[in-house]
């Protein structure tokens, strides 16, 4: 008979992936306890979620695996939280003295979700709120390009990092930490790391709106997001095509499976009014965000046109809504942000 020990029954159980992610459930934290008594191997974890088939799903791939590797009598026990029940150190908590958390997603890379999300911080700023913008892609952060800085952080009495400050905005960004030009390179578990210190090591507080730049899919970052921090909801990032439109679904997905509410959908690149005539062009196509939106049930809370404009401002480090607020798609972004607010503070999310 097999011989095991915790450390054994844990390096199986990462075989074990958390269902429709890249990242296995021991390196996310859902293992709490692994008790070993002769035959019998009984594992503890910790769900949050309001979906009883994830944990179902894991339940069944966890006893498989054990089984596969031997252990004659495994068991295991999943306590399901919902997302409202978690409490701190076990699921999604609360950021100290922040009231909502935003996440700006996409599908794919290319949609100019940076520029939303970051026209969007600029914008709840402008409207009065208290906000913060944290740079969330860690392989290809531009936070710190958008608004023209390359400060380093420095840490406080209690070892926090102090955000960099820019338009009315407190900053987080892997580009305030890298040599201009130089790539971050991460394995795993130090995505992990960098991610819960930007979320939970930083100090942010006090804010309104703490605004999270999510890099492109649904992978490990997003995943270590959704089961760090209580999200408020998400804003998911689409240009009208349908090929942008496909990896879009696959984001709003990832957020209901991890019971996060998709607060609206930011159609980029809408279209191009030629200055010379103002006639419109559909470049991209015309009208997918908004049929998206309503296949969802959820708004289309803009459609931001191609603008030479948009794309100088965050070149030169100042976004559009704070460089020129009177521009056609500074007073888009306006609009979402204030739709937003009433939104959220209401509490109709």
């Amino acid at each position: 008979m097999p011989q095991f020990d915790e450390q054994g029954i844990r390096d199986a159980l990462r075989r074990v992936k958390y269902p429709g992610f890249s990242r296995d459930i021991v390196s996310f934290g859902l293992v709490k306890e692994v008790v070993v008594q002769g035959d019998e191997v009984t594992v503890q974890m910790v769900l949050t979620t309001n979906e009883p088939a994830i944990a179902a799903q894991i339940r069944d791939e966890a006893q498989a695996v054990l089984a596969a590797a031997g252990v004659a009598r495994p068991v295991v026990k999943i306590d399901i939280q919902s997302p409202a029940q978690a409490v701190p150190g076990i699921g999604p908590a609360k950021i100290d003295g922040v009231e909502h958390i935003i996440a700006v997603a996409s599908g794919k890379g290319g949609v100019g979700k940076s520029t939303v999300a970051a026209n969007l911080a600029v914008a709840l700023a402008r409207s009065g709120a208290a906000v913060g913008l944290c740079d969330c892609d860690l392989y290809g952060p531009s936070i710190a390009l958008m608004f023209g800085s390359n400060e380093r952080p420095m840490a406080d009495e209690h070892e926090r990092i102090i955000p960099i400050e820019r338009e009315g905005l407190k900053l987080m960004s892997m580009g305030f930490l890298l040599e201009e030009g130089s790539p971050a390179v991460l394995r795993g578990p130090m995505v992990t790391r960098y991610t819960q210190q930007f979320l939970k090591q930083v100090a942010w507080a006090p804010l309104d709106y703490l605004i999270l730049d999510l890099p492109p899919g649904t992978g490990d970052i997003q995943l270590t997001i959704v089961q760090s921090v209580a999200l408020s909801g998400a804003v998911i990032v689409t240009t009208p095509q349908e090929v942008a439109l496909i990896d879009a679904r696959k984001a709003v997905g990832m957020f209901h499976k991890t019971n996060v509410s998709v607060l609206g959908i930011v159609e980029n690149m809408s279209y191009f009014e030629c200055p010379s005539d103002g006639k419109r062009y559909d470049i991209f196509g015309s009208g997918g965000g908004a049929r998206e939106a309503a296949r969802l049930k959820v708004p289309l809370l803009g459609e931001v046109p191609i603008e030479l404009g948009v794309r100088e401002s965050g070149d030169l480090g100042r976004p559009i809504v704070s460089a020129s607020p009177d521009d056609p798609a500074a007073k888009v972004f306006s609009r979402v942000a204030a739709q937003l607010r009433s939104t959220l503070e209401s509490g109709k999310n």
